[in-house]
């Protein structure tokens, strides 16, 4: 499929998610922060990669607090070097980087992720992220050398019939929704 397709569907979806209202975002993202909450309980995950959200994306932050609040959970976040990120555990103050993107400070502590909280732009017909076109997740899941469960998270779904994706893209063995 031509990179021009998936860019177009890039862009229908950016426009679909920004058009979601204050209200109906609010009300969506607490329904699906406690869908996310509830996998990662039924599935007793230990590590989890979450994010830090822009405005389109899930506000997965009260999820954040929660779970180191309960302390069951590890959770971690990207940390943008070069073309892709490394894990870094959770933990204030956050730096705003490049792209808007907030950031905690970077740290030398390795972990093994067991599940990735992962927001999408949209989803193809072969269940693979569609992003916002800079790859950094791909190249971060390409390079590890395990595979965590993978939970893609929209706000509103976004989705084509058409693969759109390349063999490189990550694909989805969770999908949480406002639907």
């Amino acid at each position: 499929m031509s990179e021009n397709h998936k860019s177009d569907f890039r862009k229908s979806c950016i426009k679909k998610l920004k058009f979601v209202s204050r209200f109906t975002k609010n009300y969506k993202d607490k329904k699906i922060v406690n869908k996310i909450y509830q996998t990662i309980c039924k599935l007793e995950k230990k590590n989890v990669l979450l994010y830090i959200p822009l405005g389109m994306e899930v506000d997965v932050y009260p999820l954040i607090k929660r779970l180191r609040r309960e302390k069951k959970v590890q959770v971690f976040v990207p940390f943008m070097e070069g073309l892709s990120f490394k894990v870094v555990k959770y933990r204030l103050p956050l730096k705003l980087k490049k792209f808007g993107i907030k950031e905690p400070n970077n740290s030398l502590f390795n972990c093994k992720i067991d599940m990735a909280v992962v927001p999408i732009v949209g989803i193809d017909g072969a269940n693979k992220r569609i992003g916002f076109g800079k790859g950094m997740y791909d190249r971060f899941f390409y390079n590890l050398n395990y595979k965590p469960t993978i939970l893609f998270t929209q706000r509103k779904l976004c989705k084509t019939t058409k693969i759109l994706s390349d063999n490189y893209d990550i694909k989805a063995d969770i999908i949480i929704s406002s639907k």
